[in-house]
């Protein structure tokens, strides 16, 4: 295939100050009477933005700005180029340069002793100063298309909303785009069609904001994957679950464990709530009951999301529910990082 050597001339062309995007405009060609000339698929690329296909059944466009005019006979199409123009001919590695007469590009050919056979495809590239003329028998070409196209959803990930939840930001809408397909033509017919790229559309996505907030009256235990911290001591836990806690202030304290049963504590804490697995006591001087905490120790031992809901602690410590004695006895006592979440 002769893909990169074609693309990059085309990139080339694509790079100018103005953008000069390919257009396509398909002539098929039958024999004259006056001549032998082989049928064969044209293919004319220029800096006109669209594009027109030629095929026997539509009226001819007016080409003056493309400095070419179109003749007709009977259902019959050909291109006349104006005189003195130099034009670069290419078939099967050879290369010609020619000034071309006020003639048709069929004659140019004929007269340069070249017949495309109908598998052959021509392309004449009209877009730079001179006329490019390529006859091959597969030829690779960029298309820009105007056509309608479904908005696209995008979805944003909110620190601030629960884990699980998610809404719309913004609403949809369909609309038009203009679009930059890569065409491949071999024997005669339209082989591939590949989207390349948006130019520019009307269509607005559909913005969905979905929430990674980890609840906190829920004991999580999943461990610290990254800590983001601002000048004022806030900051965004993220979780290797995937989740993220914002914390207002971090404390070092010290952690202890308790559990019903033992100790004098029975099942119901300070607040009226069911003691379990992320009920903390606290000296509620220092962290207000209700407070929303994540507690990991300072040799890794991760407690995860837990509630001030209880007191019998005094100064700078947390003292842990498990639910068993042994868990209890098997935690001590352990220096730990609390960080006060929002």
């Amino acid at each position: 295939m002769k893909h990169h050597d074609l693309q990059e001339k085309l990139h080339g062309i694509w790079n100018r100050k103005h953008l000069a995007l390919l257009t396509l405009m398909a002539v098929i060609l039958t024999a004259a009477a006056a001549t032998n000339y082989a049928a064969a698929l044209y293919i004319l690329t220029g800096a006109d933005d669209t594009a027109i296909v030629l095929d026997g059944k539509t009226a001819v466009p007016d080409l003056s700005s493309q400095m070419v005019f179109v003749t007709t006979g009977g259902r019959d199409y050909d291109v006349t180029l104006a005189a003195d123009q130099t034009v670069t001919i290419r078939r099967n590695g050879e290369t010609q340069t020619v000034q071309s007469r006020k003639e048709s590009i069929s004659s140019l050919l004929e007269r340069m002793d070249i017949v495309p056979s109908p598998l052959e495809t021509v392309a004449v590239n009209l877009a730079g100063p001179g006329v490019e003329i390529t006859v091959e028998e597969e030829i690779i070409y960029y298309d820009r298309v105007v056509e309608e196209v479904a908005f696209d959803t995008v979805r944003i990930a909110n620190p601030e909303m629960k884990k699980g939840t998610e809404k719309v930001v913004q609403e949809g809408a369909d609309g038009v785009r203009t679009s930059i397909y890569e065409v491949v033509f071999s024997n005669g017919q339209e082989l591939s069609r590949q989207f390349v790229e948006e130019v520019d559309s009307t269509a607005v996505d559909q913005i969905v904001e979905y929430g990674t907030a980890v609840d906190a009256t829920v004991n999580n235990k999943s461990a610290i994957s990254s800590v983001s911290k601002n000048s004022d001591g806030s900051g965004t836990l993220t979780l290797t679950d995937g989740g993220t806690l914002s914390f207002s202030a971090v404390k070092s304290m010290t952690a202890t464990a308790y559990t019903a049963g033992h100790g004098g504590v029975d099942n119901c804490t300070a607040t009226g709530t069911s003691v379990r697995v992320g009920t903390v006591a606290v000296d509620k001087r220092v962290i207000p009951l209700g407070t929303k905490l994540y507690i990991v120790t300072n040799d890794g031992i991760v407690y995860g999301t837990a509630v001030a809901e209880d007191t019998g602690v005094k100064g700078n410590k947390v003292d842990l529910y498990f639910d068993t004695y042994q868990q209890c006895i098997n935690f001590g006592r352990r220096g730990c990082t609390v960080y006060i979440l929002k």
